[in-house]
């Protein structure tokens, strides 16, 4: 049952997770490239070494909020229910 009841809250602290991680990343970004636009694998002006460590930067920080915020979500449900979800 707490399966159940968590998969729908996974999904929502997920998408609120992509909006935290997008945001840290722009201004990671900025903070290390000293550039507003975040560099876009299509950009035509852009040049690999652009485009690949900004690709790293974002992967790096996504994955981190994601973990943060699944285990965050578990830890919480635990806590709540007394019952590890996963």
């Amino acid at each position: 049952m707490v399966k159940l009841l968590y998969k729908p809250l996974s999904l929502l602290f997920g998408v609120l997770g992509g909006v935290v991680a997008g945001a840290l990343f722009k201004q990671l970004w900025k903070l290390v490239a000293g550039e507003e636009d975040t560099p876009d694998a299509t950009d035509e002006d852009r040049r690999w070494r652009e485009v690949l460590p900004a690709a790293a930067l974002q992967g790096a920080i996504f994955a981190l909020v994601k973990a943060v915020v699944h285990r965050g979500g578990a830890v919480g449900v635990r806590r709540v229910t007394g019952t590890w979800p996963g």
